[in-house]
């Protein structure tokens, strides 16, 4: 099992950038695919960006793609998502997730979850 906490939302201007991180516990961090998820209140939770477990592959959304990057350092036990050129669409709930399945981009395929960390994007 493993516990995920993010941080680093905030609010920022669009066209700003904003570094999200997700901190796991346990030391079985590099055998999960990680994946970052936003959610607001009119939509469900939707797909922004997944990495495999050595950090050699990456997916994207294509809202995302160009803009988005994401990377983890195994040995820090986090993952991250840098966040450029940011848009008021970009606006929800961030949240990490991980699973021990192939990678995904579908929210049910991951089993465990941060709390969520806000980002809003003023325009």
């Amino acid at each position: 099992q493993v516990q995920l906490g993010e941080s680093g939302g905030g609010l920022v201007q669009a066209g700003g950038s904003v570094r999200l991180s997700c901190a796991a516990s346990g030391r079985t961090f590099s055998t999960y695919v990680m994946g970052w998820f936003r959610q607001t209140p009119e939509k469900e939770r939707e797909f922004v960006a997944a990495i495999s477990r050595s950090g050699g592959s990456t997916y994207y959304a294509d809202s995302v793609k160009g803009r988005f990057t994401i990377s983890r350092e195994n040995a820090k036990n986090t993952v991250y998502l840098q966040m450029n050129s940011l848009k008021p669409e970009d606006t929800g709930t961030y949240y990490c997730g991980a699973t021990t399945k192939v990678i995904s981009i579908v929210y049910v395929d991951y089993a465990y979850w941060g709390q969520g960390t806000q980002v809003t994007v003023s325009s």
